[in-house]
């Protein structure tokens, strides 16, 4: 992971870029996403930055969360039930969920969405990106 302030200024440069404002919150948001090598929730986000910034609201939360993802600074993965994780690294990979316990990790190698994005867009489908998900149980589980 870069260093603090390397993340910081990949933030500043992509919001300067769009003409956006650089807040407390969008920095320790985007911070709080680096800083972890596992997927967070909103809510999960939210616990964290509360600790520097109290009074941050789940809603500024999401809408941070949002804006990152326009940018291309993080990936919202879907979990298969109702969760929603979020991603900092994202580059093309792939995942693991655990059916049991939902623990999430990144799947090291290469992932295959391409074929899936070129049979999606071959059928009309304007496709911007695709996600491998592998399901099953963890190895915590299936002991």
């Amino acid at each position: 992971m870069p260093p603090v302030s390397d993340i910081d200024q990949h933030l500043v440069g992509k919001l300067r870029e769009r003409h956006l404002r650089v807040t407390p919150q969008r920095i320790v948001i985007h911070r709080a996403l680096c800083a972890q090598s596992q997927h967070l929730t909103a809510d999960q986000v939210l616990a964290r930055v509360s600790e520097t910034l109290p009074g941050t609201s789940l809603p500024t939360v999401y809408s941070t969360l949002e804006l990152l993802e326009e940018l291309g600074l993080v990936r919202r993965v879907g979990t298969g039930n109702s969760a929603v994780v979020f991603d900092s690294r994202v580059e093309p990979h792939a995942h693991t969920v655990c059916r049991r316990c939902g623990a999430m990790a990144d799947l090291e190698g290469t992932a295959a969405p391409d074929d899936a994005l070129a049979r999606a867009g071959a059928a009309g489908f304007v496709a911007d990106h695709a996600q491998l998900v592998v399901w099953g149980l963890c190895s915590a589980c299936a002991a």
